[in-house]
């Protein structure tokens, strides 16, 4: 397998220089992107950059990803400033979705064995979110978490583990805090 196939898979996998090139080209985009550019400008890069982009979609300046192709949005998109999406593996947003300002959403993890951590291996795991959820600002989604749909994160919280539809989560490490 190459590299780029491991880091799909979620397997340990070194940055070569193919996978830099790639990084490359999204962060030459979101420079791009995150300049003073009209709003059907804006729409093409999104279109670019996603992997799956769909009608009505919103990414505003601050944004910054790995790759970009690793990343699906749905319809009615809307992205604050500040957003940093680490997409070394999926990460997968459904339609009519928000997301607030200076929001991260990881993909992107290390061994937790020092030895591998320092010959430069790294890994990814998947990030699905929703229909229809509103993420808010300073939020973290961290690698591996699943949210159903109508789910409304509080601002700040630290998001570790998956939770189901229709809830409010909120703190660090997130929790129910009310059932809608």
């Amino acid at each position: 397998m190459t590299n780029k196939e491991k880091m799909l898979a979620g397997e340990l996998y070194f940055c070569d220089e193919s996978l830099k090139s790639e990084g490359n080209r999204a962060r030459k985009l979101c420079r791009e992107l995150n300049s003073d550019i009209t709003d059907e400008r804006r729409r093409e890069i999104a279109f670019e950059l996603l992997g799956k982009c769909g009608e009505n979609v919103c990414l505003t300046q601050g944004f910054y990803c790995d790759y970009g192709f690793n990343i699906e949005v749905g319809e009615n998109f809307y992205c604050n400033y500040g957003v940093c999406i680490l997409d070394v593996c999926k990460v997968k947003i459904g339609d009519n979705c928000l997301i607030g300002p200076q929001v991260g959403i990881y993909a992107a993890t290390h061994p937790l064995d020092r030895k591998l951590r320092t010959e430069g291996l790294e890994s990814g795991r998947p990030v699905t979110i929703g229909n229809d959820c509103w993420i808010g600002g300073g939020a973290v989604i961290n690698p591996g978490v699943t949210l159903g749909d109508n789910v409304v994160v509080g601002s700040g919280a630290v998001v570790t583990k998956s939770f189901p539809s229709d809830v409010v989560i909120a703190g660090n490490p997130a929790r129910i805090i009310k059932k809608l």
